[in-house]
C-alpha cells in the first residue's frame, strides 16, 4: 500500500406482558408518572441539542488535463475539470460545557454525503454501503463527557467514532482556509478513528492529550488491517503571549500497515507521527500559522518530513485574503499517491489491491493563494462563502509526478461554495 490510510438519548420504559403478572403490570404503568423536576431537567437537557446542516460543491481545473482525468496528490477536487458535490453534512451536537465544575453529558452525530467521504471511510462501517464517487460516512459518531477531575478545569472525554485530532486542515470547509488540502494533512496525519481520546485541562492555558484506538480508519475483526492499537500523546497551549498565541504538539504510536501487504509483523511494525503547529495573532487581521511534521513506518522503512506555513489577512469583515506554502519530502514515494477509482483509498488501506498512481522519492513544493468571500445572508443561512484558489505544485528533484507522469509541475484553478444552515 502507499498509505495505510487528517467536534439524544432518550429513556423508554416498557414492561413487557409476562404470564399471570398482565393485570398488575398494567396497574403500575398506568399509575406511574415522571417526577416533575426529572421532566423539567430533561426537557432542559434536550433544548440544549442543536442542528444543523452543511453543503458544499467546487471545481479543479487542470489546464495540461492529464490523460487519466486526476490532479496527482490532491484528495479534495482530486478530478480535474470535473464539478462535483462535495460534502452534504448533517450534525446533531449536545456541546458539554467544557469549563463547568459539575458532570455535562453530551454527543455529536454527523453524516456526510460526497465524493469527500471517499476519503474519510472507515473500514467495517459505512466503507461497503456505496461503490460510486458519492458515498457516504459517519466522520463523528461519540459520546462526550466532562468530569471535574484531578484540575479545576476537569477531564473531557470522547468515545465513539472521532475524527483526527491531528494538524491545522479539517475536512469540514467551513474550517479550513483553502478548498484543496496540503500534502501534510492528506498523507502524514490521521482521519478518522474508532476509540477514546481524552484531554485533561491542566491550568488556564495549557491541555494534556492522549487516547487510544483502533488505528487509522479501520474498526474490528476483519475491518482491522491489523490487530493492534494505537493511540496518541501530546499538549496544546492557548492564550500565550497576552491571548496570541496558541499551538498544539500531537504524537502518535502503533501499527498501521496491513497484514495483507507485510504478514503478521504488521501487528509489530510501528508507525510514529509527529505534528507540531503554531499560530500566532499579529493583528485583529493578520494572523500566521506554521506547521512541523515528521512521521517514520519501520515497516516500510520511510519517512515523510513537511513544513507548511499559513498567512491570512482579513481585508473587510467580509473577504479574507489566505496563502499557504509547504515543503514535502516523501523519501520512497511509498505516500504521495492518487487514488484512481471510487474505492481505491479504502481498499488500500485494508492492503488490497487498487487502481493508484505514485511517484518516485520526490520533495515536493506546492503554492496555494486563495480568497474566501463570506458575506452575512441572514434568513436562517449561518454561513455563506465562496473559495477561489490558484495552486501550483512542482517537484523539487526533477521527478515528473504530474499530470499522468508527464510534468514536473502542475497548475490547478479551483473555487468551492459553502452554504450552512
Amino acid at each position: 500500500m502507499m498509505r495505510s490510510r487528517q467536534s439524544a438519548p432518550g429513556s423508554n420504559v416498557i414492561l413487557r406482558p409476562v404470564p399471570g403478572v398482565v393485570v398488575t403490570a398494567c396497574l403500575v404503568v398506568s399509575h406511574w408518572t415522571m417526577p416533575s423536576a426529572f421532566a423539567d431537567d430533561l426537557g432542559g437537557w434536550a433544548k440544549t441539542i442543536t442542528y444543523g446542516a452543511q453543503i458544499e460543491g467546487g471545481i479543479n481545473a487542470n489546464p495540461a488535463r492529464p490523460d487519466n482525468g486526476a490532479n496527482f496528490g490532491q484528495f479534495f477536487g482530486d478530478r480535474a475539470n470535473q464539478a462535483q458535490l462535495d460534502q452534504i453534512l448533517l450534525t446533531v451536537n449536545r456541546a458539554v460545557d467544557t469549563t463547568a465544575h459539575d458532570y455535562q453529558v453530551g454527543f455529536f452525530l454527523q453524516g456526510m454525503y460526497g465524493a469527500d467521504a471517499r476519503y474519510y471511510q472507515i473500514a467495517g462501517i459505512t466503507s461497503s454501503a456505496i461503490r460510486s464517487r458519492y458515498q457516504f460516512v459517519l466522520p463523528q459518531a461519540h459520546l462526550d463527557l466532562h468530569l471535574p477531575w484531578l484540575t479545576r478545569h476537569g477531564l473531557d472525554l470522547q468515545a465513539g467514532i472521532l475524527t483526527s485530532p491531528m494538524g491545522v486542515e479539517s475536512y469540514d470547509p467551513s474550517l479550513r482556509p483553502f478548498y484543496t488540502l496540503s500534502y501534510t494533512t492528506q498523507y502524514s496525519t490521521t482521519f478518522e478513528h474508532v476509540g477514546a481520546l481524552f484531554q485533561w485541562h491542566v491550568d488556564d492555558h495549557f491541555s494534556a492529550l492522549f487516547g487510544v484506538d483502533t488505528g487509522n480508519q479501520v474498526s474490528f475483526g476483519r475491518s482491522d488491517n491489523n490487530h493492534a492499537a494505537a493511540g496518541y500523546f501530546g499538549i496544546t497551549g492557548n492564550g500565550l503571549l497576552d491571548g496570541k498565541f496558541s499551538f498544539t504538539y500531537l504524537g502518535r504510536v502503533g501499527p498501521e500497515d496491513a497484514i495483507r501487504a507485510l504478514g503478521r509483523q504488521a501487528n509489530s511494525t510501528q508507525r510514529f507521527w509527529n505534528d507540531l503547529n503554531g499560530t500566532y495573532k499579529i493583528s485583529d487581521r493578520l494572523s500566521v500559522t506554521a506547521e512541523f511534521n515528521y512521521m517514520h513506518d519501520d515497516g516500510l522503512r520511510a519517512d515523510t518530513y513537511s513544513f507548511v506555513s499559513y498567512i491570512s489577512y482579513q481585508v473587510t469583515p467580509s473577504l479574507t485574503l489566505n496563502y499557504r506554502g509547504e515543503i514535502y519530502r516523501d523519501n520512497t514515494g511509498l505516500f504521495v499517491t492518487s487514488f484512481l477509482r471510487d474505492t481505491s483509498y479504502i481498499r488500500a488501506t485494508m492492503g488490497k489491491s487498487a487502481y493508484t498512481q505514485s511517484a518516485p522519492p520526490t520533495t515536493y513544493g506546492a503554492l496555494t493563494l486563495g480568497a474566501n468571500w463570506h458575506p452575512t445572508l441572514g434568513h436562517h443561512v449561518k454561513l455563506f462563502e465562496i473559495r477561489p484558489e490558484v495552486r501550483f505544485d512542482r517537484s523539487l528533484n526533477g521527478t515528473t509526478p504530474f499530470n499522468d507522469l508527464r510534468n514536473t509541475g502542475q497548475f490547478t484553478f479551483g473555487a468551492d461554495a459553502v452554504l450552512g444552515f
